[in-house]
């Protein structure tokens, strides 16, 4: 997965350039001409709803890598005034602005998978993901345990991201990291790549031996807080070490759980680190985020978003809690639900 391209829609000029860049996007990762032109559609149409209706209008846009290859992620997200009826509003010929009402149905007809989450005065997110024609969708269903989304980009004004994060599946485990060097820029993301590095090369140990390790490596780099959560599908647990301030959340049966960190900086002052055991269902949820998202957020303000595919969950979080002055990533992972 690239990192996400954050493209404000606001007015009609801005259409197009989202247009140009989603084809563009198509276009490196080899999608031919009939798939390059359902993603101009999907992104049109998306972009035009964001002008008629929202406030503070956005589009997410990133590549996500499958078992198979490259999809386009597309992401519309808003604060306008929200859908009282959600299944009315995809129905061919309804419309509130006097349009032929075809664009949310266009929009899910095209897409490989279509998802929507939308609450009345908070707004609305779209997710949509288009595959290439030649991909196999049973292989993409049966490729992994886990489903995840991500946001993760930049301060605002920067062009590179000193925040990291990686995945390490294994037959019955999932391990996860978040790691977020400090600062921004150049410097911040060696050392969050570093994490990464020793994440990747010891992910048959634990949470807290990987930091242990990562401790050693970063002390030539700036250090980095870094979080790493183990999913033991075996024993129904989650198991969590972190230091300092990345947010772990094991959210279940509409009930967050936060999960430790000591406090500390990877590479340069780690007095302590420990591993905490947490329970771990298939219904339950995680998120893992920097602090370029604000911790306040509650998921039981938007019913049903738990529900929803966790690109959605990442996407609204972002929407309402980033903070512009910082790197934010956010990744949130669930078990993946039958077709």
């Amino acid at each position: 997965m690239i990192d996400a391209l954050a493209i404000p829609v606001t007015e009609e000029s801005q259409v197009g350039e989202a247009r140009r860049i989603a084809v563009a996007l198509a276009t490196e990762v080899g999608f031919n001409e009939t798939d390059r032109a359902k993603v101009a559609i999907v992104i049109t149409e998306a972009a035009k709803n964001l002008v008629k209706h929202a406030r503070e209008g956005e589009i997410l846009l990133q590549t996500v890598k499958t078992a198979t290859g490259d999809s386009i992620e597309i992401v519309a997200l808003d604060r306008g005034p929200g859908m009282a009826n959600v299944g009315q509003c995809l129905r061919d010929g309804f419309s509130t602005a006097g349009t032929p009402g075809t664009g949310l149905g266009a929009i899910k007809r095209l897409s490989s998978f279509f998802d929507i989450h939308s609450v009345p005065k908070l707004g609305t997110a779209l997710l949509m993901r288009l595959e290439q024609a030649q991909i196999s969708r049973e292989a993409c269903q049966n490729s992994n345990y886990l489903e995840f989304g991500v946001v993760h980009l930049p301060k605002v004004g920067e062009q590179i991201c000193g925040d990291s994060w990686a995945v390490e599946n294994d037959a019955d485990k999932n391990l996860i990291l978040v790691a977020d060097g400090l600062g921004y820029g150049v410097l911040a993301e060696e050392a969050s790549q570093e994490a990464v590095r020793v994440f990747g090369e010891n992910a048959k140990l634990g949470p807290k031996a990987i930091l242990e390790k990562a401790h050693a490596a970063l002390k030539n780099t700036r250090g980095a807080a870094a979080a790493i959560a183990l999913i033991d599908r075996t024993q129904k647990t989650i198991c969590f070490a972190g230091v300092g301030n990345i947010t772990g959340v094991v959210f279940t049966d509409n009930q967050s759980r936060s999960m430790v960190s000591y406090n500390g900086t990877v590479g340069h002052r780690m007095q302590k680190v420990a591993e905490f055991v947490y329970p771990w269902s298939s219904h339950s949820l995680l998120i893992l985020h920097s602090d370029g998202l604000a911790a306040q957020w509650d998921l039981n303000r938007y019913p049903g978003l738990a529900a929803k595919h966790p690109a959605l969950i990442a996407a609204v979080l972002y929407r309402d809690f980033k903070r512009t002055r910082d790197d934010m990533t956010v990744v949130v992972a669930k078990v993946k639900q039958p077709a």
